[in-house]
């Protein structure tokens, strides 16, 4: 599990997730399954896991282990799955974004470290690749995904630029991409400026936004009274739908209120502030550095 994927402040999450040691508790991205074992060790005999991933590689971690189910499918989907099995969950974890195992595969195409295949999909059963999206978006498209998803500088000068080189030949592989920008690249921290297209990218192939609403979504529906979400989340566009979440009940942080002035919204949080990681934990761990812990009560 370790060599897959490095949980990122397992201890933090695990322990404010979980409440009775008997209850009902869902990972809903199961990963290299290290958040999972310990919610697992902690639990009791009666205790139920239902644990998450449209990620293939990722079933191949699953312990045997007869408290935990495990459900090959995207988390937008939890609420479906809750009542499909029956179960209102004491507790909900989510690490959000990509796991090191995805990072690290060279054939997945997530990485600008590796020259690949130009794919990114987290389910490799997925209609369309990152490929895909450059050669096909229309430039303003793909300057509105930069922008919006990786925070990228002069994302109108880069879709052109990748609108440039696909007319000349399609952008196929990672080594494509990365030459296509090249001239826009900064001149220092340029693996910082790649990332934030590569992010901005992988967002777009697996609609993660979308998933991630429709999970904050359905998690809310399929807690019980008093059942916690805990939420990690990496880079600043998921954190602000999760803490919009948690305050106003819709990701966009516009509160509604009833005629009688009372809230709409199904969670209180439990911390003010995210718990972020100490610095031991990131020297040993570097993914962890941008990390952000958020923990909802439902009402």
């Amino acid at each position: 599990m370790s060599e897959y994927h490095n949980p990122v402040l397992l201890e933090e999450s695990v322990s404010a997730l979980i409440g009775d040691v008997s209850g009902v508790y869902a990972d809903a991205t199961f990963g290299g399954g290290g958040h999972s074992a310990l919610i697992l060790s902690r639990l009791s005999r009666k205790g139920r896991l239902l644990a998450f991933d449209r990620d293939a590689d990722a079933l191949e971690n699953a312990p045997k282990d007869k408290r935990l189910t495990l459900i090959h499918n995207n988390f937008r989907f939890i609420h479906n799955f809750a009542l499909l099995h029956e179960v209102e969950f004491d507790g909900i974890l989510a690490d959000l974004g990509v796991s090191s195992h995805q990072f690290d595969t060279e054939e997945r195409g997530f990485s600008f470290r590796f020259d690949s295949k130009l794919d990114m999909r987290m389910n490799a059963e997925g209609e369309r690749t990152a490929a895909d999206v450059v050669n096909t978006y229309p430039v303003e498209r793909l300057e509105e995904i930069l922008r919006v998803y990786g925070e990228v500088e002069n994302a109108g000068r880069v879709a052109r630029l990748i609108e440039s080189a696909r007319r000349l030949s399609p952008i196929v592989t990672t080594g494509d991409l990365n030459k296509a920008v090249e001239s826009a690249l900064p001149p220092y921290a340029d693996h910082k400026w790649l990332a934030k297209l590569y992010q901005a990218l992988r967002i777009e192939v697996n609609e993660e936004m979308r998933s991630l609403e429709k999970f904050l979504e359905g998690a809310a529906e399929s807690l019980k009274q008093g059942g916690k979400l805990v939420v990690i989340t990496y880079h600043s566009l998921e954190d602000r739908m999760v803490k919009n979440f948690i305050k106003t009940g819709n990701i966009e942080g516009n509160e509604e209120r009833d005629m009688f002035g009372n809230s709409g919204c199904p969670l209180k949080a439990v911390n003010r502030k995210p718990i972020l990681p100490s610095e031991e934990e990131i020297q040993t761990n570097t993914r962890a550095r941008s990390a952000k812990l958020r923990i909802a009560e439902k009402i």
